[in-house]
């Protein structure tokens, strides 16, 4: 009896902890056959945005790791990358040679906006996810600002052709029409109709590689050790705050290599707009495919990225099919973009705190069983 409630417990828990990719496996294969699109078309659309997004949502999982939740700061990053793609649009360097410079380039700008950002959330522990997402704003304005009057101006910017005709500033929209798919094109694999682009997922593999040996490295157990219990590692010798700041630093670098993956993908972006909802998306598919605040896996960028970006592909269409209306369907996937983010932070609300119901509920029972013992 025992056991079969023990696995009756088991299918419980495993059915809440997975709740979210569940729910949205069902509302997929729901939608697929309503789209009407094609297996093939379907999986070209899915690997090539699988090869445009795991890059920048594999960021956000070091500083899960180091305990700071859900990095809504990686936008700074996604700007760091934009900058360095203008300079590098510029310079005309293309191809493979200017998207390595542009990493590169984008470096020093991720360093500087992560160290701020670390710094702000060290002040403001336990609130990282919020202070994150307010400091977009901020940061978007310092962007504009340097794009939009500095540059040209006190930034020496040589090609006209994106200045803006009044002789500073950028345009509204960089073309990457040289650099367009360059790193997906090199060593593309094609299986039927099906593209693989081959050399954007050896980047994203070593990336995985190296988030794998990180978190056995000194610094990656300093940092769950961080996670699970600030005063605890305090307490044993390790430097907290420098070590949420790396935390946050290198998910801004990460970030803003993942933008380059995307833009150049893209082969275009708005200047002042492209990355404003990057990091809201990122963590809506991040958390879709089961991860939570404290705890994510690569499993789960992957498979979020999969079940995200295939209700992005159908929603519409299948949308279109049940109301006659398409923008049912952008509706719908917009809503659930934010919705999935708010189910994810109740959920994890609610979990620590009946957590910690729990832990007090023992802690009194532990307590009333030596008062009884000390009474006998």
């Amino acid at each position: 009896m025992s056991g079969t409630k023990s696995v009756s417990e088991q299918a419980v828990n495993l059915l809440r902890n997975n709740i979210v990719p569940l729910m949205f496996i069902i509302i997929c294969s729901i939608c697929i056959p309503l789209s009407g699109f094609t297996p093939g078309y379907l999986i070209n659309e899915i690997v090539t945005r699988m090869g445009r997004n795991i890059f920048l949502i594999l960021s956000l999982l070091i500083p899960i790791m180091a305990g700071m939740g859900l990095n809504f700061g990686m936008t700074l990053g996604a700007m760091a990358g934009m900058l360095a793609l203008i300079f590098v649009t510029d310079w005309q360097i293309w191809g493979i040679p200017g998207i390595v410079l542009a990493m590169l380039l984008s470096i020093p700008f991720s360093v500087l906006l992560g160290l701020m950002c670390g710094k702000l959330m060290n002040m403001a522990k336990g609130r990282e996810m919020i202070l994150g997402y307010i400091l977009n704003y901020f940061v978007t304005g310092l962007y504009q600002l340097v794009v939009l009057y500095m540059m040209g101006s006190i930034i020496p910017i040589m090609h006209a052709s994106i200045r803006l005709p009044r002789g500073f500033g950028i345009r509204t929209t960089v073309s990457l029409a040289n650099m367009r798919r360059s790193l997906d094109n090199q060593f593309a694999l094609y299986v039927g109709k099906v593209k693989i682009p081959v050399l954007t997922f050896i980047v994203i593999g070593l990336l995985c590689l190296f988030i794998v040996w990180f978190r056995r490295t000194k610094l990656g157990q300093d940092m769950r050790a961080v996670g699970q219990d600030m005063e605890v590692a305090r307490a044993a010798g390790i430097k907290v705050e420098r070590t949420r700041i790396i935390a946050i630093i290198m998910s801004t670098i990460f970030a803003g290599f993942g933008m380059i993956i995307y833009l150049q993908n893209m082969g275009n972006f708005p200047t002042c707009t492209a990355h404003s909802q990057v990091g809201m998306f990122c963590i809506a598919a991040l958390l879709m495919g089961g991860a939570s605040v404290e705890k994510a896996s690569i499993g789960n960028v992957f498979l979020g990225v999969i079940l995200f970006h295939t209700m992005f592909i159908v929603a519409p269409k299948a949308g279109a099919a049940i109301t006659g209306d398409p923008m049912i369907g952008e509706f719908f996937r917009v809503f659930v973009s934010y919705g999935v983010i708010t189910v994810a932070l109740i959920m994890y609300e609610s979990k620590k705190r009946r957590a910690k119901s729990q832990g007090g509920a023992l802690l009194a029972l532990a307590q009333r069983e030596q008062e009884g013992g000390a009474q006998a």
